[in-house]
């Protein structure tokens, strides 16, 4: 059966230079848990629940301002080369945090990144809050777990190959062609990305839907970011002009 997906809902550059004053699609970086652990002397799982706490907090954000699409990274796939302790803490973290976020039969949650190199207890439940939120009418949460950008256009060459190798597909390659073999695909790409605590790179986050996105980079970490943080977000946002190369 083809992996196929719909196509990415890209608009064409002649309709998208006037950016809306809203993004449809934001990114989240959730960068500075451990650095505000040390700050604040607490433990690492203290930091990680505050930072899971605020993902609930960046939806009812997003949610109120009208974004229809926030993709948060949980936990790349570099993370997955710490201590065995401390990737279970995460994972145990995030699943919390996700089973919180879907008991509120608010927000769809959509897993991105390879579940396959998580715990097999950690994937099933993320799986489980997955199908179970599928129903909601909010804004979609992509989690990014066991993420990694430049994979994630690898895995999409990959599915094409095997879809054109069948001779499920025979289309020409383009653009739209392959986006929609993302992980986030039928989806809009990423309007506004946003960093925390000081870090002002993308370290492999979002490589193709954030081609075009405008960067915001705060030092404020992850758990302290909280609702003017957020305005000033979006405010930068609608200073900027959106031309695409026009």
């Amino acid at each position: 059966m083809s992996t196929k997906r719909s196509p990415s809902a890209r608009t064409h550059p002649a309709v998208r230079r006037a950016a809306p004053p809203v993004p449809r699609h934001i990114g989240v970086i959730l960068d500075g848990n451990r650095r505000w652990a040390r700050a604040h002397q607490v433990s690492e799982g203290h930091a990680y629940r505050a930072g899971a706490a605020r993902v609930a907090d960046l939806m009812r954000w997003s949610e109120a301002a009208g974004i229809e699409y926030v993709t948060v990274w949980a936990l790349s796939t570099s993370n997955l080369r710490r201590p065995e302790a401390t990737v279970r803490l995460l994972t145990t973290v995030i699943v919390n945090g996700l089973r919180d976020l879907a008991d509120t039969g608010r927000w769809p949650v959509r897993l991105i990144g390879d579940l396959g190199l998580l715990p097999a207890d950690r994937a099933d439940a993320l799986r489980e809050i997955e199908a179970a939120t599928a129903g909601a009418p909010g804004p979609v949460l992509n989690a990014a777990v066991a993420y990694d950008g430049r994979e994630d256009i690898l895995g999409a060459v990959r599915a094409l190959a095997r879809d054109r190798a069948a001779g499920r597909t025979g289309e020409e390659v383009t653009e739209a062609l392959l986006a929609g073999y993302l992980s986030t695909a039928g989806q809009p790409d990423v309007d506004l990305l946003i960093r925390t605590s000081g870090e002002q790179r993308l370290s492999g986050f979002l490589v193709w839907q954030a081609a075009e996105a405008e960067l915001y980079f705060t030092p404020v970490p992850w758990p302290d970011f909280g609702p003017r943080d957020f305005a000033r977000a979006l405010a930068a946002y609608r200073r900027r002009e959106r031309r695409f190369g026009r």
